[in-house]
């Protein structure tokens, strides 16, 4: 799409701490920000034993998202991105919470994984610091997790995502607002066994400029300078300070320490404890602080979209050549799955670009799974899918697109189309249907051009037709058009072909 259409994008981020919203105006290709809202809803702390979302923070987040929707309400589809992530990832009942913040909000949300989150982040902080041509860590502490990644320039070279945060160490070790030095040594223990997961690699890789993005390390960063005890930056002595200074105020009650808002005082033990972890497990000494984080990531992510320059295209080709994909015989499943859908858009409600893009990677990656075995090829490629860390993808746009290709060939599996999102399960089983034809027309892997057949539908009724005495010249394509019908109609489509 033009970049023109969208003179004004939006970026929100449901983090497990505070909700972001910043808007930017789109000129001459550049983002000029126009305006921030945040709101500390705390959404990880409001995650009960059973790791649901309690009514209660659902209530509040709801009330935030109500206020950025009342902002956004001018902004058209594609303009915004709005993803959720560590409590969101974790919640089970987050399904059910984003339906109805989608409604307030006014746009979709998409969860994203940990390391696509540690991904956009770099692409935040790359858009706002000079470049220094070094590799270069990058830290984010998060309301449920903490990311780190090593880059150079605006390339994100290794991400990584540690199940840590500052409200959930909140919640586990200062739950009572007192601050002990035997709680805070067993956070920082549970931080560096959590760090044990990437300190020998990332010190080893190495890095030039260590650089800490988002509210807790900007809070600290404030602390410190505030107090003397730095100037602008986190140190190794500086931040020895800090710490000490915490656990003489011995409870968050008294934590009055200039530079910080009592808003963020329950959390900020749990901060500190993090950082000064990771300050010991990889051996910083200095670290620079960046305005930009993950929400500035989503607008140089979105406006790349709106570029046409998506990171999700480079993934599945990045992944075709991984797993060897023929790259021929996935150029004439597209054309035709392309083909079939442009015919039945309009009458299966499947018009939105999204369903273009997903029905275009599924025949990109339909054959991943040969990769692995020929025997139930379609089923390894939807389990590498699941559970494979593709860039640029949410977490619901992976599993529709594992889906299909789960379903592209043999038994149509129905349950588990049922499994996805109400709202995306019937357009996930109409494109499943088209690729699976496009699939089978296919077959020969000839490089001769099929003639164009047409496709019509009626809800769950399909008409495909061929050329007059085309059928009967390719008795091998009846034969599977036949058997195809039997599988369809175990879901409920009704096949017709001649």
């Amino acid at each position: 799409m033009p970049a023109e259409t969208f003179p004004y994008i939006a970026a929100v981020d449901l983090g497990s701490n505070s909700f972001h919203m910043i808007i930017a105006r789109l000129e001459n290709g550049q983002l000029h920000v126009i305006d921030r809202l945040r709101q500390q809803v705390q959404l990880g702390a409001g995650v009960d034993r059973y790791k649901r979302l309690t009514p209660g923070v659902q209530q509040r987040a709801l009330g935030c998202l109500e206020r950025f929707g009342q902002r956004l309400r001018d902004l058209p589809q594609g303009a915004v991105r709005a993803v959720g992530t560590n409590t969101l990832r974790v919640a089970r009942n987050s399904a059910a919470f984003l339906q109805r913040a989608e409604a307030v909000l006014g746009h979709p949300i998409e969860v994203i994984a940990g390391r696509e989150e540690a991904r956009l982040i770099y692409l935040g902080v790359a858009g706002s610091i000079a470049d220094d041509r070094g590799q270069r860590l990058v830290m984010d502490i998060g309301g449920g997790s903490t990311e780190y990644i090593i880059g150079m320039r605006s390339e994100p070279l290794y991400r990584e995502s540690l199940f840590m945060g500052c409200v959930s160490y909140a919640k586990r070790f200062f739950a009572t607002g007192k601050i002990s030095k035997a709680a805070l040594q067993k956070a920082e223990l549970a931080a560096q066994r959590e760090l044990q997961l990437i300190q020998g690699f990332y010190r080893q890789v190495g890095w030039g400029n260590a650089i800490g993005a988002s509210g807790s390390i900007i809070a600290i960063a404030r602390v410190l300078q505030d107090n003397g005890w730095g100037d602008g930056t986190i140190t190794a002595e500086g931040l020895a300070q800090l710490r000490s200074a915490v656990l003489r105020r011995n409870h968050v009650d008294k934590l009055d320490l200039a530079g910080l808002k009592r808003e963020r005082a329950p959390i900020f033990p749990g901060a500190v404890a993090i950082l000064a972890a990771t300050f010991e497990a990889l051996q910083i000494t200095r670290m620079q602080v960046a305005d930009g984080a993950l929400r500035e990531g989503l607008l140089y992510e979105l406006l790349g979209r709106i570029r046409h320059e998506d990171v999700r295209e480079q993934s599945v080709a990045a992944f075709s050549e991984r797993y060897r994909v023929d790259a021929a015989q996935a150029a004439r499943v597209d054309r035709t799955a392309a083909l079939l859908l442009s015919q039945v858009a309009e009458p299966w409600e499947l018009q939105d670009e999204e369903n273009t893009l997903l029905l275009h990677w599924a025949a990109q990656l339909h054959e991943i799974g040969l990769g692995i075995a020929h025997n139930q090829f379609h089923r390894h490629g939807g389990y590498i899918l699941t559970y494979a860390d593709l860039a640029g993808f949410s977490r619901q746009e992976q599993q529709v697109l594992a889906v299909l290709v789960r379903g592209h060939r043999r038994k149509f599996p129905g349950a588990v189309f049922r499994a996805l999102p109400p709202e995306r399960s019937e357009p996930a089983r109409r494109l499943a249907v088209l690729l699976r034809l496009a699939v089978l027309l296919n077959r020969g892997r000839s490089e001769q051009p099929l003639p164009e057949p047409t496709l019509a539908v009626a809800d769950q009724a399909l008409t495909l037709r061929f050329p007059p005495g085309w059928l009967a010249a390719h008795t091998l394509t009846a034969a599977d058009l036949e058997e195809e019908r039997r599988y369809l109609s175990s879901s409920g489509f009704r096949l017709a072909f001649g």
